[in-house]
């Protein structure tokens, strides 16, 4: 083979490394998050099936999603590994092995020891989230471009499992038995480990000083201090807050619209759709500019989204604004993933991704619980006020940076005039 020919075939192959490693991300990030959001639903089935009460349906519930705040502490050790896929292909084969000993000991154990299980599985399931998608930089390169298509891919790979996972709970639930479903669940998940495994090996960032990588509440403290780390996490919380009323509303919505109560489903299964398509859009035509200003447009965007429920006349016209309303935000969730990318240091990426993810869940909870009581108003009400939350967030993000523009601009404008005048040629 001749010289030009190798350095014809040589780039080729640079491609196609990336492109192999997307694709076998993909297929692990898709299949551990069926197996994380589909968790939920099985567990409150499994419990109201065989009898129990929906308070302990509920705080067995309680027990996958909560621990999902202590992810951080957990994916210190994504950054300070020699090797982070065995981090994440264990944390697999842990959630997997948890979850089924919860399943086929439930009732011949007490409630606790159940929720003990279910509490392990949830510990791990950050890891199946924010962890695996802290590896995706490494695995596509430096080029933003190509960083921003694969992180639409990213984005659909949550929408996947957010509806794959629960539909064929529902589906085998009904075919067979919830704990038939439950252990099904298992199965993907142990697959994901597996193909986690396949992914490219890349060296640890902390370069074998394990010291250099920061614990996690001081990686907190360093979000809190960078300027845009500290919008991607407060941005990401409200907007989080205003889009868990949707599913609380639709519920709400089918007594207004004078429709089946199963119309519900209609709506939430539209604003999945929506979710997919948005994700597809990124992929297809990835985002451009500045995260920090694109999550500003993006949240403003799913403002009019918001809007757009709050507005419909009927019904027919609800389903069009969950969808729209489901593309804007995966839109946006796209340029949180670029803020953590491009923002977080390299040594402490990993925790960056899950205390925004864990915060994201917690702003999740809070926002359900603030649209329950605010349904007794109108059903509108929560969409109301989830959408005044994310244009004050909006508002409060471009605020702060452009004054802390004006801070920077000033500071250069002092060090100019602090320079010593240069000196004319033959002048002493």
């Amino acid at each position: 083979m001749s010289d030009r020919q190798v350095s014809r075939a040589e780039p080729s192959a640079e491609r196609a490394a990336p492109v192999g490693g997307l694709v076998r991300y993909v297929v692990a990030a898709a299949l551990a998050r069926c197996g994380d959001a589909g968790a939920v639903v099985g567990i409150v089935l499994l419990v109201t099936s065989s009898g129990g009460s929906g308070l302990l349906a509920g705080a067995l519930a309680a027990c996958v999603t909560a621990p999902h705040l202590l992810g951080p502490f957990v994916g210190r050790r994504l950054d300070t590994a020699a090797d982070g896929r065995r981090v994440i292909a264990t944390a697999c084969v842990l959630y997997a092995v948890a979850l089924a000993a919860a399943v086929l000991t439930w009732q011949a154990v007490p409630a606790l020891l159940t929720g003990v299980l279910v509490a392990a599985a949830g510990v791990c399931g950050p890891l199946l989230t924010g962890g695996i998608s802290s590896r995706l930089p490494a695995i596509v390169g430096p080029d933003q471009r190509t960083q921003r298509r694969a992180q639409g891919w990213d984005v659909a790979t949550y929408g996947i499992g957010g509806t794959v996972g629960p539909s064929v709970v529902a589906a085998l639930s009904g075919w067979l038995s919830p704990a038939a479903a439950l252990l099904a669940l298992v199965v993907p998940v142990l697959v994901a480990s597996v193909c986690v495994l396949r992914l490219p090996l890349r060296p640890p960032a902390h370069g074998g000083d394990t010291d250099a990588v920061p614990r996690p509440w001081p990686t907190l403290a360093l979000m809190a201090r960078h300027g845009r780390l500290r919008r991607t996490g407060y941005t990401t919380m409200i907007v989080a807050v205003g889009m868990a009323s949707l599913p609380v509303t639709a519920v709400h919505l089918t007594t207004v619209f004078g429709v089946g109560a199963a119309a519900a489903g209609v709506l939430t299964a539209t604003y999945g759709m929506g979710n997919l398509v948005g994700s597809v859009a990124v992929m297809l035509r990835p985002l451009r500019g500045e995260p920090d200003r694109l999550m500003r447009l993006l949240a403003a965007t799913v403002v009019l989204g918001l809007a757009a429920v709050v507005l419909s006349p009927g019904f027919g016209v609800a389903v069009a604004a969950y969808g729209i309303a489901g593309a804007l935000n995966a839109a946006f969730f796209a340029a949180t993933l670029a803020a953590r990318t491009e923002y977080a240091p390299q040594h402490a990426r990993a925790q960056v991704f899950i205390w925004v993810a864990a915060l994201k869940i917690a702003s999740v909870s809070a926002g359900t619980a603030l649209a329950g009581a605010l349904t007794g108003f109108d059903a509108r009400v929560p969409v109301i006020v989830g959408a005044l939350l994310i244009l004050a967030a909006v508002l409060a993000s471009l605020t702060e940076s452009r004054v802390a523009g004006s801070s920077v601009a000033a500071r250069a404008v002092t060090r100019a005039t602090d320079r010593p005048a240069a000196r004319r040629p033959g002048t002493r």
